[in-house]
């Protein structure tokens, strides 16, 4: 029996030591120079490691050598896109935004110039996650965006940005609610109503604007300013009528026996009768 064992433990350990080897074949390969390659090769090499991989990263090290090894080649040119997009699909977005401004810097007529500003753009607008995050990755995600839609209207990265563009301007409303709702909750009406009056006059196209009418509603009456809450109210019922907001809204203005019309002279009858005009939205 001690014999068996013996063998057993004998056969475990040299397969171990093969294995090894292997791995450090294996890793001596990965990190071999090359210099002794063309750049089409070290660029093949690239790809496979970003298709294949694990880690997108790895394949940057390939484009970069190409950049080093073959700096004025068209494969440097298209080795520096190729590394702002691994970096990208990498999530390392801020080395992804300097490969790809390098690429738009040193060639900024070349015709991969829209995609490297595309992914620049992308670069800020994938870190955009939480409404309660600070909002200036929000605001360059905006100013990026735009840039593609000018720079190359008749593109697909434009239609793209579009999308993108106005999911982020929809985002910033957000952020305006959440701070809004939060102030209305804790009693600060002024300050909620701060907050819903930039919805409605610099947001109006995002999906928050019947929310925000519905608690300038709710702020108003609250504060006993029933001229302002019914202003709002008919902003609401002229645009949002099928909202559920505006039933809300509705709701709360006839519990104190109100209608959802204009009233005085406010900030919001000045929007309602750009709203009768056709020039609110």
């Amino acid at each position: 029996m001690a014999v068996s064992i013996s063998r057993q433990v004998l056969m475990a350990a040299a397969v171990s030591v093969l294995l090894a080897g292997c791995g450090n074949r294996d890793a001596g390969a990965n990190n071999q120079p090359l210099d002794s390659f063309t750049a089409e090769e070290i660029y093949k090499r690239g790809e496979y490691e970003l298709e294949n991989g694990k880690r997108p990263k790895d394949a940057v090290r390939y484009f970069a050598e190409i950049e080093r090894l073959y700096p004025y080649s068209d494969w440097a040119k298209r080795a520096l896109i190729m590394q702002a997009y691994a970096y990208h699909k990498a999530r390392k977005y801020d080395d992804a935004r300097g490969a790809a401004q390098r690429f738009i810097d040193n060639y900024p007529s070349d015709e991969d110039a829209a995609y490297a500003h595309y992914l620049l753009a992308l670069s800020y607008y994938d870190q955009i996650d939480e409404v309660g995050r600070d909002q200036g990755l929000t605001f360059q995600a905006l100013q990026s965006l735009r840039e593609v839609i000018e720079r190359y209207p008749n593109t697909e990265y434009a239609r793209s940005a579009v999308l993108k563009f106005d999911l982020a301007f929809d985002h910033l409303a957000g952020k305006e609610m959440e701070i809004g709702r939060y102030y209305l909750k804790r009693g600060n009406y002024t300050a909620a109503i701060n907050r819903f009056r930039v919805v409605v006059e610099e947001y109006q196209t995002t999906t928050h604007t019947p929310e925000a009418l519905m608690r300038l509603v709710e702020a108003y009456l609250a504060l006993g300013l029933t001229s302002e809450a019914q202003t709002a109210g008919a902003i609401l019922g002229h645009n949002f009528r099928s909202s559920p907001f505006y039933q809300d809204a509705y709701n709360q203005l006839r519990g104190r026996g109100l209608t959802a019309t204009p009233q005085g002279n406010s900030w919001l009858t000045k929007v309602y009768r750009q709203v009768i005009q056709g020039k609110w939205l």
